[in-house]
């Protein structure tokens, strides 16, 4: 039987490092300027922890004991890049930067850094989430991550370069909080670092990201970000160009490029510095080539052989940056050959028993465990925030904060209530496209630019993996960001920054990190046939399946404020992530029932009526006291439905219009009250039939035990065409008053 790929690489270092008395003349004489001894063995100990923990890692593995395989082997020359950065700059790591994480917490550690009544140990931290323990210190046991609050490491997923727009975030939020003069977790002069892979830079979330950092330097905007490309030539099997990586960065304009060899540890400890030196004084984007190799495959169930010559892979064990830092140390006299091989195994020693001792720690043993840090919902500190917030713009506005205003319209509600938040708090940013000068495409966050300033009120590039990475660094960094993306379809493009960055930031950080924000988006259909698709977008089932995030549907103008309130309030308090859907074709209604009557207007209620309009999230709100038939809608549903309601009212039926309000969580208490109060429940749902809203319904109630009459009247399952043939597609009027009636003859 042929040895696995651990043992192979254990074998190789023990021989070369027990050879390296008898090896090459011509070792290095001493160390490279500025880089002690001290730091050199420093660094040397976290490249050999590092190497340790993956051959661990797999050793347990094939025992059935450990569930992760995808190591840092061959990449452990970031360690330098580690201590060429302060531990306060923070840091977004990929699932190699093993090194880096490593050294970070050894620095801490001689710094004094204590956890739990002793010092840091990055290697324990590693371990724990190897065998996904409960007290690994980032996530708790739900994914292996790279990660710890006190390190400043945000921990990462693995999906393909998703964190690179949030650094840029980060990057931003840095000189954005110290402009505005607002508390910001990260100094001043902090230095945002993220690492990726050489096959990840080709990943349009990463292009979008660098490109956004390259265009915000060129606008001589703060941008303090160091980008990191651990280039091993390879995504999993396939190759990535010989020269790719330095074709496509080393000239480009705004990005500083700084190259070196990873599996020298001298030459990378030079460079890395330079680069951390250059991003922190000059706040500019730089871009950290460090060419690596790749030792044992992608993870432990990649069989390299299948794919790559066997003269490639001894070529990668010829540039093991482990060896490479030993024969600096033995050349130097830092180190005997003797002493070289004695570290690494009693390195080895010390990792192997941290790790067995981790497998003997708690795994999470209830669902109730498991999802505990996504969406905590603390409705009475919500309701106390919003309390707060009146308080803030009474003081702010003085006696025109409870100002006589002429009823609003929805547009112009959301344009006052986003006033309102941004005198409040002074952490409150709203972007997006047009959202400055132009106020928007329909006028929504007019005025608010001028009034606030284009440092709080700004637009952003015309890329919406920018606008939410944006929101995203913004939010951990302290802020309060309001991004809007102008059309529901053009959301779907980036929506992998809700689901696997946003989402999964509390879940993955087991609520030490959060992302707060409030994302506006203008949806849905009845725009009397302009525009077509990507400007009547109805389709939101993308959304309700991401656990945790919130998600509003206002259709009335004094619903709308209340809301909006309610998500800033739980976004400062609980760290949640709503998304606000916008009716497009009920921004500027007026009327209800007749041209003139002015009943899809409200007067603007002040500070002092808050408390009593508070909206809950997860509330709905009945319209009438009906007993024959309850009409469940939301959005532009709910003048429909409350149409349908007084035609029917005049043929002797009752019906209660219950507007959900909220499509997640849905307001199952209010849903059951007013299903059950008339037997008859008509759902009316302007998304589509599949994978729309009324599913979601229907289950409550049947989950909830509801034996009454069911039925719907949905959108199609297709997109919303040009002109006129849209209302071939979309829920009309008239079908529900058919469906109506059809339900109350049952």
């Amino acid at each position: 039987m042929s040895p696995a790929a651990h043992e192979v690489l254990d074998a190789h270092a023990r021989e070369r490092l027990a050879g390296l008395a008898t090896g090459p003349v011509d070792l290095p004489a001493e160390l490279p300027d500025r880089l002690a001894a001290e730091d050199a063995l420093g660094l040397f100990d976290s490249q050999l922890a590092s190497r340790h923990l993956d051959l661990a890692a797999r050793w347990l593995r094939a025992r059935g004991r450990g569930y992760y395989t995808i190591g840092s082997s061959g990449h452990e020359g970031n360690a330098a890049v580690a201590a060429a950065l302060r531990a306060d700059d923070p840091a977004l790591l990929h699932y190699r930067s093993g090194a880096f994480y490593l050294e970070r917490a050894r620095r801490a550690a001689a710094a004094g850094l204590e956890v739990g009544g002793g010092p840091i140990d990055g290697v324990r931290d590693v371990a724990l989430g190897l065998v996904a323990a409960t007290d690994e210190p980032i996530s708790g046991g739900r994914h292996k991550v790279f990660g710890r609050h006190e390190l400043a490491v945000i921990p990462q997923t693995s999906t393909i370069a998703s964190h690179l727009p949030r650094t840029v975030g980060v990057a931003f939020a840095i000189g954005r909080a110290a402009r505005l003069g607002v508390d910001c977790p990260w100094p001043a002069d902090a230095v945002a670092v993220c690492s990726q892979g050489d096959a990840s830079v080709n990943h349009s979330t990463a292009t979008g990201a660098i490109n956004a950092a390259v265009q915000v330097g060129y606008r001589g905007l703060p941008m303090p970000l160091l980008i990191v490309c651990e280039d091993n030539g390879l995504g999993i099997s396939v190759p990535t160009p010989e020269g790719w990586v330095a074709h496509a960065f080393a000239d480009r304009p705004g990005l500083r490029y700084f190259a070196a060899d990873g599996s020298d540890l001298a030459q990378t400890w030079t460079v890395a510095r330079d680069a951390a030196a250059f991003v922190r004084e000059q706040r500019r984007p730089a871009f950290l080539h460090l060419r690596t190799v790749r030792l044992m495959g992608h993870a432990g169930t990649d069989l390299e052989s299948a794919y790559r010559r066997p003269a490639q892979l001894q070529a990668d064990l010829a540039r093991d940056p482990l060896l490479g830092t030993a024969r600096l140390l033995v050349g130097a006299g830092v180190l005997s050959p003797a002493q070289a091989l004695e570290r690494y195994e009693a390195t080895g020693e010390r990792v192997r028993a941290t790790l067995l001792e981790a497998t003997d720690r708690p795994e999470l043993a209830t669902a109730e465990a498991v999802m505990a840090p996504l969406a905590p919902r603390r409705p009475d500190a919500v309701a106390a925030e919003v309390a707060r917030m009146a308080e803030r713009v009474a003081a702010g506005q003085g006696a025109a904060a409870d100002q006589d205003t002429p009823s609003l319209t929805l547009a112009q509600t959301i344009n006052r209530c986003l006033r309102d938040v941004l005198t409040a708090y002074g952490t409150a940013l709203v972007f997006g496209e047009d959202v400055g000068a132009k106020g928007g495409v329909y006028g929504v966050t007019k005025g608010l630019a001028k009034k606030f300033g284009t440092a709080r009120v700004f637009d952003t590039l015309l890329d919406e993996q920018t606008i939410l990475g944006l929101a995203l660094g913004a939010g951990v960094s302290g802020l309060l960001p309001i991004p809007e993306v102008q059309y529901l379809a053009y959301l779907h493009n980036a929506e992998d920054q809700l689901r696997g960055e946003a989402a999964t930031l509390p879940f993955f950080s087991a609520g030490q990190y959060r992302n707060p924000m409030v994302v506006r988006v203008a949806g849905y259909g009845y725009q009397k046939g302009f525009g077509g698709h990507f400007h009547n977008d109805n389709a939101v089932g993308v959304l309700r399946d991401v656990p945790g995030l919130v998600i509003a549907s206002p259709a009335r103008p004094d619903d709308a404020a209340a809301m909006l309130r309610s998500c800033v309030a739980a976004a400062r308090v609980d760290g949640s992530v709503s998304v606000f859907l916008e009716p497009i074709a009920l921004y500027h209604s007026t009327d209800l029932y007749a041209g003139g009557d002015g009943a899809w207007t409200c007067p603007w209620v002040g500070p002092a009526g808050w408390a009593e309009g508070h909206v809950p999230i997860g509330r709905g709100r009945v319209h009438g006291e009906g007993s024959d038939l309850t009409i469940v809608t939301f959005g532009n549903g709910v003048p429909m439905g409350l149409r349908v309601a007084k035609r029917l009212a005049a043929d002797g039926v009752g019906v209660r219009v219950l507007d959900l309000r909220w499509l997640a969580p849905l307001p199952v208490e209010d849903l059951v009250a007013a299903a059950t109060a008339t037997g008859r429940v008509l759902v009316v749902d302007e998304t589509r039939a599949t994978g729309g809203v009324s599913e979601g319904v229907f289950a409550a109630l049947v989950d909830a035990g509801y034996s009454g009459r069911l039925a719907r009247v949905a959108a199609k399952d297709s997109f919303i065409p040009l002109g006129d043939a849209a209302n071939l597609v979309l829920v009309s009027e008239g079908e529900v008053d058919v469906a109506a009636r059809a339900l109350l003859a049952r």
